[in-house]
């Protein structure tokens, strides 16, 4: 799946004439992150999947969608060919993936958090 998505947006970021230094840049990423994403070679693009997204003017269904003509596995572990059930199963994985990131932006709002408190007492604010 890793290298499916990191195509697709390797896709996209050609489509809008961005080098990879360049998207790197918006990301606030090195490039060589930024490489390993669109070569498959890490799950990191989680983390910037919003922002991949609002960079490159394209939807998270675009990048997340299932590859035509995979098959589809059902709630019981049986393979399907029905569509609606591709279309359930990527709308569950985008609400995974969204849950997954509120989830991971919390936790960094609670770091910066302690982090403005830590400078606060230290410089006696």
């Amino acid at each position: 799946m890793n290298t499916t998505i990191g195509k697709r947006i390797r896709k996209y970021r050609e489509n809008k004439g961005f080098s990879q230094e360049e998207l790197a840049e918006k990301l606030h990423i090195s490039r060589s992150t930024y490489q390993r994403i669109e070569n498959g070679e890490t799950n990191s693009w989680v983390n910037h999947i919003e922002n991949i997204c609002s960079s490159l003017e394209v939807s998270m269904d675009e990048i997340l969608k299932p590859e035509e003509g995979s098959v589809q596995i059902n709630s019981d572990n049986e393979q399907t060919n029905d569509r609606s059930s591709g279309i359930i199963q990527n709308q569950t994985n985008n609400y995974n993936t969204s849950e997954k990131l509120i989830e991971q932006y919390e936790e960094r709002i609670m770091e910066l958090k302690k982090e403005v408190e830590f400078w606060k007492n230290k410089a006696g604010v």
